[in-house]
Order: C-alpha cells, then sequence, then structure tokens
C-alpha cells in the first residue's frame, strides 16, 4: 500500500510538471506569435522637413538615429510651390519639420506637405513647427482686424494634420484653437542649461516688459534669483516711452528674457534702462530670433554683453559677434521619439530627460 502510494504521488508530480512546461510552451508561443503581429502592425515612423529650418530637420533626425525622408520641395517659375514623396509613407506615423515665419511661403509650404501626406495614406501626420508664425494676432483688440493664430489652426486642421508639435508660442492659449492633440514644448529647458555653463554671478533675471513676466519668473525660479521687471510707459501720444524699473538691478548682472526678438527695440530699450539704474553687464535670452528690419544694427550699438538664441528659424540677418545660437535639436529629437513611442511629452519640461548626443 505505501509502495503504491509513492508511486500514485510520484506519477502525479510528473504530471503536474508536464504540465506546467506544457503551459509555459504554450504562453511562450502566444507571447511570440502576438510580439511578431505587433512588430508587422507598427506603424513605420518617417521624418521630413520643408525647405525654412533644413538644419534643424537633420539635427533632429541625427538624434532619433535616422535620414530625412526622401522629398522634393521645389518652385515652379511663377514661384508656385510643389511637393513630391519619392518613399512610401503609406501606414507611416509621420512627422514634417516646418517653421512658419515669414515669408508666408514657408507656411503654405507646410500646409502643401501635410496634404499630399494625407492624399499619400500617411497613418498620422503630425506638424513640428519649432516656430509658430502668425501667432501674434491671437485676440481682436481692435475693430476690423484678423485672428492669424486661429486662422492658421484651422488651415493646419483641414490640411490634413493630427497632431501639432511646436515650442514657446506668444500667448499659451493658442493651444485652445485646435482640436487635435498639441504639444508644447518650452525652450526654457534648453536656455537655462546653457546660462549655468556661463557662470555669472550676482544674476538678476528681467522681463523687458510685463507681458513677459510669466516667462522671466520660470528662468528665475529655476536659477534661484530675484525678478525684475522692466514697466515702459507712454505718457501720452507723442511723448517717449518712460522706462521704470521695478526690483533692484545696482551692481549686479542681469538677463533678460522673452519669447522671440523682432525688431529688437523693447529689448534694447529695456537694457538701456537696466545699465542707467545701475546694472552691471545685461545678457539677453530669447527662443525665436525673427531679427527683422534694424534688429542687428541695433542689437550691436547696444549695451548688451550677449544675445543667446535657439536655432527654432532661420532668417536673413547679417553676422553679430553678439549673437550665440543654441539648438534645440535634442528636445525636439526626443519628444517626436516620446510621441511615437506613446509616451509622455511632459516629462521633457525637465532637461535631465534629454539626452545629450
Amino acid at each position: 500500500m505505501g509502495t503504491k502510494s509513492k508511486f500514485s504521488r510520484s506519477f502525479f508530480i510528473i504530471f503536474e510538471i508536464r504540465g506546467i512546461l506544457q503551459l509555459e510552451h504554450q504562453l511562450h508561443q502566444y507571447n511570440l506569435f502576438h510580439s511578431k503581429k505587433q512588430g508587422a502592425m507598427a506603424k513605420p515612423i518617417k521624418i521630413f522637413a520643408g525647405r525654412s529650418n533644413t538644419a534643424l530637420a537633420e539635427k533632429i533626425a541625427t538624434y532619433l538615429d535616422m535620414p530625412l525622408g526622401n522629398a522634393k520641395v521645389e518652385n515652379f517659375s511663377d514661384g508656385e510651390i510643389s511637393v513630391n514623396y519619392f518613399e512610401s509613407i503609406r501606414g507611416s506615423d509621420m512627422f514634417i519639420i516646418q517653421s512658419t515665419n515669414p515669408p508666408a511661403d514657408n507656411l503654405m509650404e507646410l500646409l502643401i506637405m501635410i496634404d499630399a501626406a494625407r492624399r499619400s495614406s500617411a497613418a498620422r501626420i503630425t506638424a513640428v513647427l519649432p516656430y509658430y508664425g502668425y501667432a501674434r494676432q491671437d485676440r481682436k483688440d481692435r475693430p476690423r482686424v484678423a485672428i492669424t493664430a486661429k486662422m492658421v489652426a484651422n488651415l493646419l486642421t483641414k490640411a490634413g494634420a493630427n497632431r501639432i508639435l511646436t515650442m514657446d508660442l506668444h500667448a499659451a492659449q493658442i493651444q485652445g484653437f485646435f482640436d487635435i492633440p498639441f504639444d508644447h514644448l518650452y525652450s526654457s529647458v534648453v536656455l537655462i542649461d546653457h546660462i549655468r555653463t556661463m557662470g555669472l554671478e550676482n544674476l538678476v533675471v528681467a522681463s523687458p516688459d510685463v507681458g513677459g513676466v510669466k516667462l522671466a519668473r520660470s528662468f528665475a525660479e529655476a536659477l534661484g534669483t530675484d525678478l525684475v521687471i522692466v514697466d515702459k510707459r507712454r505718457p501720452k501720444a507723442n511723448v517717449a516711452e518712460v522706462m521704470n524699473i521695478i526690483g533692484d538691478v545696482k551692481g549686479k548682472n542681469v538677463l533678460l528674457v522673452d519669447d522671440m526678438i523682432d525688431t529688437a527695440g523693447t529689448l534694447v530699450n529695456a537694457a538701456k534702462a537696466i545699465q542707467e539704474a545701475g546694472g552691471k553687464k545685461i545678457y539677453s535670452a530669447a527662443t525665436h530670433g525673427i531679427l527683422s528690419g534694424p534688429a542687428i544694427d541695433r542689437i550691436n550699438g547696444s549695451v548688451l554683453e550677449k544675445v543667446i538664441l535657439t536655432d527654432s528659424v532661420v532668417t536673413g540677418h547679417a553676422p553679430s559677434d553678439k549673437l550665440e545660437v543654441v539648438t534645440v535639436s535634442n528636445l525636439f529629437g526626443e519628444a517626436i521619439k516620446r510621441i511615437y513611442d506613446d509616451d509622455s511629452v511632459s516629462c521633457l519640461f525637465d532637461s535631465k530627460n534629454i539626452k545629450k548626443k
């Protein structure tokens, strides 16, 4: 009886082990099948670039360890834009990189690229705008004016964009003009890291006007400095602006921050007012360097030591020893990777999550 019982127990154990092994084999086959199925169904990623900022697009592609897609963007003799993709984009997760700073051809070129991608059956089209042009007209502040920020949102959506990726909008509420997913990056994570390497001591951060206080405060908090505001007022028409400095700049180095520099009038005047109030060395950091009209001459003739910009736009301005450009290619490259992988993009608000390449 004892021998029979031991035999039965041994047989039962062997049977259990065999069952477990069979179950593990079945699970392995199931996982293998579904991983192959998912791999076969995964959308390929494609990166294409318009002509507004090919240098930045190439750096983004380098960060992602992949080439830019093969496409031809050209003009007919009358200036009309033509786009032709020279590789299959059917079923792809497609990212089109194009800043929409003037001239208006940059915006039109992006719209045509989106339309061509949609008609070529791309699975998802993400418009990557390092600089979102026409954003300054974001409300009806005077009679009979356009709201171009909303108009551009409508154009991008109607053309076929499924998602928008951009950086440092002139007004953050422009995100609300879209009914498609919208990812908004901040260049401050890149600029602040660069400023830290400059070793500026006894530093304060200043906003050149009241509208830029929120941005300046984020820099001040990150750098652990005080905040200063340049409040400009015009007592009456045809009377020069009066600059009031809110905060202490006497004997301190000052960093003026803004989202963009266009003609540089506000920036240069603010720097002069800060110097007259006792500021020592004055620097500036801005995301988008439009630098139109007299901007370069104003900067060169100003009291500014250095103007730090990102490479979000390429303009035809003259070179200047006072300009220093910091790339945001790693920031955009990591954002594109995370969007493709369906990972969080908000973690890129911390520079520690951006890989250096």
